[in-house]
């Protein structure tokens, strides 16, 4: 049986995912097999999508992505996801050619795809860097919005320190608890310099 993984990195990519479904159907993978993660790197080995279809495998099924870097974006994940394949009694199938770990000219072309992949995660991290700093030194680039304005963040701090639990006052803001705490410690911080 063939199981299909495909990801996109944004979910602004959904064209992306349309076009690996389309070719994983080419590659003969039903669509009810498919299995996708949308908005996560392939640099970040924690994927839902992608531990449901290595959970899916079973001895003889083969797992086919369109390309490797769909896969993984690091030497390392992508050995290991192949290992892992490979203990499961599965295939690894990348755009129709079957990945075979025993043949010597196999493991060297996907060393060289997963080395090129992984040099292209880096490429896109250091030109996102240099851009970011480009809008930085025009002023363009501040930072993520704050969740609460400098007054509700006064009043959440306070309600904590009044005793209040910080599940309860997240629950009356509306608002996660990692924000009460972040505005805890921004009123403490302010405590300490003033």
């Amino acid at each position: 049986m063939h199981i299909g993984y495909a990801r996109c990195s944004t979910i602004q990519q959904d064209q992306d995912l349309t076009a690996q479904r389309a070719a994983l159907a080419g590659l003969g993978v039903d669509a009810d097999r498919v299995y996708t993660d949308v908005g996560r790197s392939g640099t970040n080995r924690d994927r839902p999508g992608l531990r449901e279809a290595l959970a899916a495998l079973r001895d003889g099924d083969t797992l086919v992505v369109t390309k490797l870097d769909r896969l993984a974006r690091s030497v390392r994940d992508a050995a290991d996801i192949a290992a892992e394949v490979e203990n499961r009694g599965a295939k690894l199938s990348l755009g129709g050619s079957v990945h075979d770990p025993h043949d010597p000219m196999g493991r060297l072309l996907f060393n060289l795809l997963s080395m090129m992949s992984e040099f292209e995660a880096d490429l896109i991290r250091q030109r996102t860097r240099e851009g970011m700093a480009v809008a930085r030194a025009r002023g363009r680039l501040r930072g993520k919005t704050p969740k609460l304005s400098p007054a509700q963040d006064r009043h959440v701090a306070a309600l904590v320190a009044a005793g209040e639990s910080v599940g309860e006052v997240a629950r009356l803001m509306n608002i996660g608890r990692a924000t009460v705490y972040r505005a805890v410690g921004r009123a403490k911080a302010k405590e300490t310099a003033g």
